[in-house]
Formats: structure tokens, sequence, C-alpha cells
């Protein structure tokens, strides 16, 4: 819900949310680890999602003149 709520706010808009049971293909929990990457790459990502969204948006909008 984090995720939406910050592209409703970057988008201006409220979604329309139809929340259903877990699905059978839905993943309950995640995790990611990074560490490999950091490790073989020497890469930490730095962006939030709040700012990556904002950024992706204001991009998708120039981009397409929306």
């Amino acid at each position: 819900m984090d995720y939406v709520e910050s592209l409703e706010k970057a988008l201006g808009k409220t979604a329309k949310k139809e929340f259903l049971p877990l699905q059978p293909s839905d993943i309950p929990d995640t995790s990611a680890d990074i560490s490999e990457l950091v490790v073989n790459f020497q890469y930490k990502p730095s962006t939030t999602i709040n700012e990556g969204i904002h950024r992706f948006v204001s991009w998708y909008r120039e981009y397409n003149k929306y």
C-alpha cells in the first residue's frame, strides 16, 4: 500500500482499490537481498521509493506530453 499511496501522491489522484483475498499466485511476503550486488559491483541503490516514483511520473508526463 505504501507504493500505491506514493503513486497516488505523485499523480495527484486517488486509485480505485478493490481488496480481494490472496490469489493462488500471490506472494504474501518478499524480502530483497542485494548483498551480492554490493559485493560484486560495489553498487548500493540509494533512491527511495517515493523519490523514484516522483521522478518516473515527472519523466513519463514530460516524455508523453501528458
